[in-house]
């Protein structure tokens, strides 16, 4: 098996795992400003310990509490672990104040070298390794070995895309196991609140209907739990510079 694939893909998907019994999200700050102790931060694996982590820190913008995200050619993601959570609705409100800029390499989602995101926020599952084709199966086999971790199968990333404008969606290009949708590009003004409200069923559906058993006709029984929330923002590839706020995420029941 490819070494350079397996490191890719650790690297892609490293950033959460553990149990909390929990349907919804603990606030990201505490009443006494600090982040809440739900969240943890999750940086890149030893092996690319060179590779600085991203600011993200408690805060306030426009006299709210709120979570500063700041990249500087880093990565980085604060993280909370579910249990057995069906996917839900998951809403929350963010402002990019500098999009992805001053770097050796242009913002571009498709590519390898421009994979780089100002802001996302992500849902990982718990999807059986057995839908997954065999040779990503293998691959992640092979990276949850090496790296130690129950590496998730499916991750949706939902970002703020400094390259392109919104609309776009596909899968990371490091990994398959991670596909995105960007809601935000390029063409958004910055220093503005915005609030988002996804259906994490029918993305998942969208997404990944490739891997399920009924394709886009599988109940939302049979879809998998969610383990991990996460927010957070990278531009290690492009080592470029970028800062915004990510506040009020929460889960709610999906309309009907």
């Amino acid at each position: 098996m490819n070494t350079l694939a397996t490191a890719s893909l650790i690297t892609v998907l490293t950033g959460a795992l553990a149990g909390v019994q929990a349907q919804t999200l603990p606030p990201l700050t505490q009443p006494d400003g600090a982040l809440h102790s739900g969240w943890r931060y999750v940086g890149f694996p030893k092996q690319k310990a060179q590779i600085p982590p991203t600011l993200i820190e408690a805060g306030q913008v426009d006299g709210q509490p709120a979570v500063k995200v700041v990249t500087a050619s880093s990565y980085g993601s604060l993280v909370h672990d579910l249990k057995d959570a069906p996917p839900a609705r998951l809403q929350w409100r963010w402002r990019l104040d500098q999009p992805l800029s001053g770097g050796t390499a242009t913002p571009d989602l498709t590519t390898k070298a421009g994979d780089d995101a100002a802001l996302k926020v992500c849902a990982m599952f718990d999807h059986p390794l057995e839908r997954v084709p065999f040779v990503e199966r293998t691959v992640l086999r092979i990276a949850r070995s090496v790296s130690g971790e129950a590496l998730p199968a499916a991750t949706i990333c939902y970002v703020w895309d400094s390259g392109h404008a919104a609309g776009l969606q596909g899968a990371n290009p490091y990994s398959r196991r991670v596909r995105y949708i960007s809601l935000r590009g390029s063409e958004a003004p910055t220093g503005q609140w915005v609030a988002e409200s996804r259906d994490l069923a029918q993305d998942f559906i969208t997404l990944f209907g490739d891997e399920l058993p009924r394709g886009a006709q599988t109940p939302r029984s049979e879809l998998p739990k969610v383990a991990t929330v996460l927010i957070g923002a990278d531009s290690d590839n492009t080592a470029s510079r970028s800062s915004g706020w990510v506040a009020e995420l929460r889960t709610s029941p999906p309309s009907p």
